[in-house]
């Protein structure tokens, strides 16, 4: 068995760190880059991929909604064809700051309340699918499994990898619980731990009001912003390999 490990990196804030981007980076397998709509630079950009080329590590565009006064979590009301500009935008800035350090974009995943906004809006979701396409024909797209984004990612080309988090917390109808929920982001290292194993062995995450949920995972994530981040990631490397689960980026 095997499975992805990602994590959100290069999230600076002002020059500032959100995350131990250094000891992160030998623990995954994907680095979802943040290219400067919500979080990151041109600096940190650069320092994420040769981290990423150092360590072996798929480098994929973390896009967001342009909203770095609230890190990208604010759902905000954007044309789809200025949200289609504003992802090519981030694309190619990447991709330029990522050639000059030996390496590509393997693959986009959209952040915060873009990402929660395209597991049920078309329009939206149709905009991130075609600006990615649009970019380079064929890039793979990250995302919930069942979502809309799924289907705007079939309908534009583009393979699809199905995410499961690992430090999140899920409703009922398999989205993500909001973050201002009680109990909405865990902090446990055991407990992430268990949940990364039965994801990837069972393809079953509990969700908050107890129902079963059942999961097609391709990728795992652990939030490098999330307190005890390497600590969580050190522990599920651990765990998925005493399971027999290797690590290996899926593209």
């Amino acid at each position: 068995m095997r499975v992805d490990l990602n994590c959100d990196l290069g999230e600076t804030v002002d020059g500032r760190p959100t995350a131990d981007d250094a000891a992160l980076f030998p623990l995954i397998s994907s680095a979802n880059v943040a290219c400067g709509f919500h979080a990151g630079d041109a600096d940190s950009m650069l320092a994420s991929c040769l981290l990423a080329v150092q360590h072996g590590v798929s480098v994929g565009a973390h896009v967001s909604y342009r909203d770095r006064a609230h890190f990208g979590r604010s759902d905000l009301e954007v044309l789809p064809a200025v949200l289609a500009d504003d992802v090519v935008e981030q694309l190619t800035a990447l991709a330029s700051i990522a050639e000059k350090a030996g390496a590509g974009i393997r693959y986009v995943k959209p952040h915060g309340a873009l990402y929660n906004r395209i597991v049920h809006d078309d329009r939206k979701a149709d905009a991130v699918a075609s600006a990615v396409a649009r970019f380079s024909p064929g890039l793979p797209l990250m995302g919930l499994a069942g979502s809309r984004v799924e289907a705007a990612a079939a309908k534009h080309g583009l393979p699809f990898l199905r995410e499961a988090f690992v430090d999140r917390a899920y409703q009922h109808n398999g989205s993500l619980a909001p973050r201002k929920w009680p109990g909405a982001v865990l902090h446990s290292v055991d407990e992430v731990a268990d949940r990364a194993v039965r994801m990837v062995t069972e393809g079953t995450v509990r969700a908050l009001d107890g129902t079963m949920l059942r999961l097609e995972v391709d990728s795992l994530c652990v939030h490098g912003d999330t307190p005890g981040s390497v600590a969580m990631a050190t522990e599920v490397r651990r765990a998925l390999a005493a399971a027999g689960i290797d690590v290996l980026a899926a593209v």
